[in-house]
């Protein structure tokens, strides 16, 4: 495939480049790593490996890309990627605050109620998503399970003694990679001038 037909269907001028990978190594990368802390696999301590990364790469990365996405006329990239790259800087200021003695830590009901609520944003632009590529939908589809999850976590619920947070974590990871293998792919493609892996076709046609 042309780089212009990449072009008309990403809806990304030829002149300008595609700000999406960068915003889904950001999301991805941080995601993994905060994951692996939820999951199980790092000890708690880990979080403050976290903040500052949630601060630079999936907090700045991805407003920069929000940004970069209202320049090509690409709303609903510029509006997830600003939106999740604020979720880090909430993140990532929630941790520093209070570890800083700034804050105190707030009850686990008002982080669940705050994730639940990231849930159901995420949800409904999951449902946006069956317009776009296979690929961008099962990120989605795995971001607001994982919120869910998360949050149920932190009300104490817990399936078949498994904790609903260690379950979020997993899932988290799930996501997380799967962000990271799209945005593998977008460059690649970018980077040939052709498909040379699919995302798949929109659900929606």
């Amino acid at each position: 495939m042309a780089t212009t037909e990449i072009a008309k269907e990403t809806g990304v001028s030829k002149a300008l480049a595609n700000p999406g990978p960068l915003g889904l190594a950001g999301f991805g990368i941080t995601t993994i790593v905060l994951s692996s802390i939820n999951a199980g696999l790092l000890p708690h301590e880990a979080v403050p490996v976290v903040v500052p990364l949630a601060f630079a790469y999936g907090g700045v990365a991805q407003i920069i890309a929000g940004i970069l996405e209202f320049r090509t006329g690409n709303t609903f990239g510029m509006v997830a990627f600003t939106s999740y790259g604020l979720f880090w800087w909430w993140f990532a200021f929630l941790q520093w605050t209070i570890g800083a003695g700034w804050l105190k830590a707030p009850p686990a009901s008002a982080v669940a109620v705050t994730l639940l609520a990231w849930g159901v944003f995420t949800f409904l632009l999951w449902v946006v998503t069956f317009r776009s590529n296979r690929a961008v939908w099962s990120i989605f589809l795995l971001l607001w399970i994982t919120f869910f999850f998360l949050g149920f976590g932190d009300f104490g619920c817990t399936i078949g003694g498994v904790r609903c947070g260690a379950i979020g974590g997993w899932l988290g990871l799930l996501t997380g990679v799967d962000a990271l293998l799209v945005a593998f792919v977008e460059v690649l493609n970018a980077t040939w001038g052709r498909t040379v892996i699919p995302l798949g076709k929109p659900i929606l046609g």
